[in-house]
């Protein structure tokens, strides 16, 4: 093993010379458990391959199936189903030095029983009693309809045809994602499906011009209403939605859109639950996690992984590249990484360097992560990792060959967290540009960061969207283009600009919850005793974005132009933007993107006639965008292909300087093109 003792992510920090001993630990435990894994295995591609070993394998040389399962404290393990009248003490299996249960089933005698689609259990005695349990590797789990009860079925996948999906994500530049979840993601009040995502979704979120969606909830979780985030089957993609084959079917179709297809991975907990998940599956309760209270995450009421246990970490490992290699599946976005990465879940203030480097940083974490980030990347180079930290790790979107984690992007959580502030907490008149600004900007160099002004978070029951927040009741009767309402219009007016001015300053990359675009109105609540089982929140209505009397239409043509012009000029690839104009007065920022002048006016009230503002260059600069055009509710004070010619002056120390006019309208942005 080559141990590192300097490394370039410290060399290029100054800040990070106190604790570069710790770094290098770090980096010098992930390089350590990679050759031990690369000695046993081969390469990390190879270790990684539990989904080919574990649960049902058939065995061509002795025609039949192989289960097996690790459940190294279990007493004694059975398999039953309906391939045996869910006889439970007929099919015991046998355990090897390592914990491995298994059995052999020859084909001539279950062959005729044991088909596609049976169903099965194992009945495991344990330290915690005798109890039907799912196996940790089951591919398919299903729910019965009358018992509510789930059981592992029997699955052989179909051949499925991939050869002409020669997708890249790399064709992702920049990255722009939608970010969607397939039950609630269609209008009638129920569970949609894959199929119905594929056919009816998918082109909206072309038409939308996102070139990536970011998936939630696939793999199997027992409760609806958590989003997926209670994961219980963690090989499984959910049931509910459909077939494994109907999934692969939908991401094979939205690459041939162009469209990357992210899962939401969870990683850092999985449920509690006896009966569908993982939790004390071999009977004791240090299985997949710690003994007691360092295997709890209190705050979700769910259990976390030993990240340093050797067949835990194959476990996740193995999940990894079966998304990838079954599904094909471009990328993760890892959830719950700060809970991870800390013993206390990321539940403190992260006011100074100690506190990301002290005793309550999970080393075996950030080895786990490192380690998938080198994973997926190995299986393919143009993947995408994006990390969900709200601490602000230093490393976390660093190379691993120069001491980092590993990751592509980080989400920009401080975002929408800033403008729920100024939207709940502060009056328009007394936003601070100075710390919009701050906020937006605030990133170090080459820490690729996903922007968003809100994700499913902030529509979250309890919570608002930008939206409802703007606008509240005056969206369920407001909202007709011929109505006139001045809550409406400032709701409209600050929807627009704040999308704007996060693409255009907060990051790298950009995200969008599916329908938030277009202010879809109220809230998400899933189904739950406390809303009589109600679907009317679990949905999103497109048909409020396709009614041309209503003004969610102008929303949603608003965020497409918005789409088209960051993409055509390369606005996310160009890094920090350039500040030109704080104007205090009248509440007016200036900053520019390559040949792009943006002019934001967040005064109340104060539109200026032949407002001066300096320019990068001399030439002409044309109106790009106007958040203010009336097919977007504007009120058309300025119009897209205006001309303003810029001039010249000198300052006291003989340094010229460009200046144009515009007409600076309240509560509006402008987007401007130079041309020589």
């Amino acid at each position: 093993m080559s141990v590192k003792k300097s490394l370039p992510i410290v060399q290029a920090d100054e800040w990070l010379k106190p604790v570069e001993e710790e770094i290098v630990l770090r980096h010098n435990l992930y390089l350590q458990r990679l050759e031990a894994i690369e000695r046993s295995s081969g390469s990390i591609v190879d270790y990684a391959n539990g989904y080919h070993y574990f649960g049902w394998q058939y065995d061509d040389s002795l025609s039949g199936w192989w289960f097996r399962e690790w459940l190294p404290e279990a007493y004694d393990v059975y398999i039953f189903g309906d391939f045996n009248g869910w006889q439970r003490t007929q099919l015991r299996l046998d355990r090897d030095k390592d914990g491995v249960w298994s059995i052999f089933l020859p084909e001539a005698m279950y062959g005729y029983r044991l088909t596609h689609g049976s169903l099965y259990k194992l009945h495991i005695h344990g330290a915690n009693g005798w109890l039907d349990r799912i196996p940790a590797y089951a591919t398919r789990v299903v729910q019965d309809d009358e018992t509510k009860n789930y059981t592992a079925q029997f699955w052989i996948d179909e051949p499925f045809d991939w050869s002409e999906d020669n997708f890249s994500a790399s064709k992702c530049n920049p990255l722009l994602i939608y970010e969607t979840h397939i039950g609630m993601a269609q209008e009638k009040e129920g569970v949609g499906t894959y199929r119905e995502f594929e056919t009816k979704i998918l082109p909206k979120v072309r038409r939308a011009g996102y070139n990536a969606i970011q998936v939630m909830a696939i793999a199997e979780h027992p409760y609806y209403g958590s989003f997926g985030y209670h994961v219980s089957n963690f090989f499984a993609p959910s049931s509910r939605f459909g077939t494994p084959e109907e999934l692969k079917s939908l991401v094979r179709k939205a690459h041939s859109m162009g469209i990357a297809v992210i899962m939401d991975i969870v990683h850092a907990h999985y449920v509690k639950n006896l009966n569908e998940g993982i939790n004390e599956l071999d009977g004791s309760q240090h299985h997949y996690s710690k003994e007691g209270d360092a295997g709890y995450q209190q705050y979700w009421d769910s259990k976390t992984f030993d990240y340093g246990k050797r067949e835990v970490e194959h476990f996740l490992l193995s999940n990894v590249k079966y998304w990838m290699d079954v599904f094909h599946f471009d990328g993760y976005r890892f959830d719950g990484v700060t809970s991870m990465l800390y013993h206390h879940h990321g539940y403190t203030d992260f006011d100074c360097r100690e506190k990301f480097f002290d005793a309550g940083v999970n080393r075996d974490a950030i080895v786990y992560l490192t380690l998938a980030n080198k994973l997926i990347h190995s299986i393919n180079p143009a993947a995408i990792t994006i990390a969900e930290d709200v601490s602000g790790m230093p490393g976390m979107c660093n190379t691993i060959e120069d001491g980092g984690v590993g990751f592509d992007y980080r989400l920009g959580m401080a975002i929408p967290d800033f403008w729920i502030k100024l939207l709940k907490d502060i009056p328009d008149e007394d936003w601070s540009l100075d710390e919009m600004w701050s906020i937006m900007t605030s990133r170090l160099p080459g820490v690729k960061t996903v922007a968003y002004a809100e994700s499913h978070d902030q529509a979250l029951v309890g919570d608002k969207t930008i939206a409802f927040r703007l606008m509240d009741k005056e969206m369920y009767f407001a909202m007709n283009r011929a109505s006139e309402n001045l809550v409406v219009e400032r709701g409209m007016a600050l929807h627009k600009m704040i999308r704007l001015m996060t693409i255009a300053t907060g990051g790298d990359a950009y995200l969008n919850f599916m329908g938030n675009e277009f202010g879809h109105p109220e809230w998400i609540d899933f189904p739950r005793e406390g809303n009589d089982w109600s679907y009317a929140h679990a949905r999103r209505q497109w048909s409020l974005a396709t009614n041309g009397f209503l003004r969610y239409s102008q929303l949603a043509e608003f965020d497409r132009a918005m789409i088209r012009l960051v993409k055509k000029n390369r606005v996310l690839q160009n890094g920090y933007p350039w500040k030109w104009n704080t104007d205090y007065d009248n509440k007016t920022l200036v900053f520019s993107h390559r040949n792009l002048l943006f002019v934001f006016n967040w005064h109340t009230e104060a539109s200026i006639p032949d407002y001066i503002t300096e320019v990068p260059r001399p030439g002409k600069y044309t109106v790009e965008l106007t958040t203010d055009d009336p097919r977007y509710g504007g009120l058309g004070r300025n119009s897209v292909g205006a001309e303003h010619f810029s001039y010249s002056e000198k300052d006291e120390n003989g340094n010229v300087h460009h200046y144009i006019k515009i007409y600076n309208t309240a509560r509006t942005a402008v987007v401007l093109k130079w041309h020589r």
